[in-house]
């Protein structure tokens, strides 16, 4: 099994490089990038397997370099960046490696110079291509349009078949590259929390009739009718089901109904544990803590600050010692955001920003100070193109860089200025989700004990 992409590298110096002040600096940086990454020796062991295509390894860049300025054509989409990854332990790197470089003669033939490199640091076994956009005879671009990637996917699947390796049937589709890294780097993202959830609630029902409430416990609603052929898993709150098969291998219908039927042999234990906890928690004794003072002289918090403060609480994530976690899907996922969350709370209690009228005058005053910053080191960069003393073009030079340094904050000021408007509808809705699922559970938790003390 093998899944493949491939994306155009463009020129990522037009704004923070100065072209007259850096004549060294060129749009060939990305390719010479690409390059330096794929043939990376700590992700190919020494450069075991990296092999030219029409060019050699060692000199690829100066190679593609001399091709892309022998046409002129040294700008726009100076390289293309594709991948070739295998399922984990069905492929050996010498066997990975080969194929890596006949589907590359195979997609790009004679015109193109082409680097293979098979990265050997991760659990899946991947080839890198790093294609020159520019033909070695014509001096034509490559055209890498929707047909090339059907192209490139086609021949990779005949490879796989004549190796006899699995093909992808039934792809799922493309992956949002924001969802892709978090998924790979253990943050929680929809489909992620459906699986924990799933996980939780097999471990922790004792029958399939008894899944369908401990998954509605944790905000999930189950379609698991035995004549569906698909069973499906979406939010409380979310009207879009997902197809639960399309999670992984364990759970598909079958996956989960055998999952669920080795979990009644051990039904009668997790009861047993499950009353001991509950007998310990009758048993605990809460805290109690004095205050000094008095409640009426207590400095209130009000504002986008306190609905934040708020927000974090309801996430756990304050205070410190507050092990909670949220009840709602959609507040769990907003973990994600954390690192986002953070830097506007930063700028709220910096700036003193009470309401959205506040960070819309700050976006204002900000923009005021940037065009007027702006303004003054274009100033300077005319005096520069004039100015032959030294020491005056030192302390112009310096000048510059406090312009730069100083709208680069004002820049990022006004950026999070504005994902606070952007995100206020979203945090309202969170919070809504979230304290209705906590008034949800309060209810259920009321109706159980009634039970109980009916029986």
């Amino acid at each position: 099994m093998a899944t493949t992409k491939i994306w155009a590298i463009k020129d990522s110096v037009e704004r923070v490089l100065n072209y007259a002040a850096n004549p060294e600096k060129t749009v060939d940086s990305d390719l010479k990038n690409a390059i330096h990454y794929a043939e990376n020796e700590a992700k190919t062991e020494n450069r075991c397997y990296v092999t030219g295509v029409n060019c050699n390894a060692e000199t690829a860049f100066d190679e593609m370099k001399a091709v892309q300025e022998r046409f002129g054509k040294t700008s726009g989409n100076v390289a293309y960046h594709a991948y070739q990854s295998f399922k984990a332990g069905e492929i050996a790197p010498e066997l990975c490696h080969k194929i890596g470089i006949e589907l590359a003669k195979k997609m790009w033939g004679n015109d193109y110079q082409v680097l293979v490199a098979t990265h050997l640091n991760t659990g899946t076994l991947h080839n890198h291509f790093v294609v020159n956009s520019v033909n070695m005879w014509s001096g034509k671009k490559f055209d890498c349009n929707e047909g090339a990637y059907w192209k490139f996917r086609a021949l990779s699947d005949e490879l796989c078949t004549e190796y006899r390796l699995t093909v992808i049937k039934n792809p799922s589709g493309k992956t949002t590259r924001s969802i892709y890294f978090a998924e790979k780097n253990g943050k929680p993202t929809t489909f992620n929390l459906m699986k924990e959830a799933i996980d939780f609630g097999i471990d922790h029902c004792y029958g399939i009739s008894d899944f369908k409430r401990v998954m509605m416990n944790q905000g999930y609603v189950v379609d698991i009718n035995p004549r569906h052929k698909y069973w499906t898993i979406r939010s409380e709150n979310s009207k879009k089901c997902v197809r639960m098969y399309r999670l992984g291998d364990d759970y598909s219908n079958d996956a989960i109904l055998r999952r669920i039927r080795k979990q009644e042999l051990y039904g009668l234990k997790n009861a047993r544990k499950y009353d001991e906890q509950r007998l310990q928690m009758r048993r605990f004794q809460p805290r109690v803590f004095v205050l000094r003072g008095s409640f009426k002289k207590l400095r209130s918090i009000g504002g986008l600050y306190a609905k934040y403060l708020h927000y974090l609480y309801l996430m756990g994530k304050l205070p410190k010692w507050n092990q909670r976690k949220p009840l709602s899907p959609e507040m769990r996922e907003a973990w994600r955001h954390l690192d986002r969350i953070s830097r506007q709370i930063t700028l709220l209690s910096n700036k003193k920003l009470n309401t959205l009228e506040d960070v819309e005058g700050l976006i204002k005053g900000t923009e005021k100070y940037i065009d007027e910053v702006t303004e003054y080191r274009t100033k300077i960069y005319n005096k520069l193109r004039r100015c032959t003393d030294e020491d005056k073009r030192k302390e112009l030079l310096s000048k510059r860089d406090d312009c730069t340094e100083t709208l680069k904050q004002f820049r990022r000021e006004k950026k999070i200025a504005l994902t606070l408007i952007e995100d206020n509808p979203r945090i309202n809705e969170n919070v809504r989700i979230e304290m209705q699922a906590q008034n949800l559970a309060r209810g259920r938790k009321l109706n159980y004990r009634k039970k109980e003390y009916e029986r």
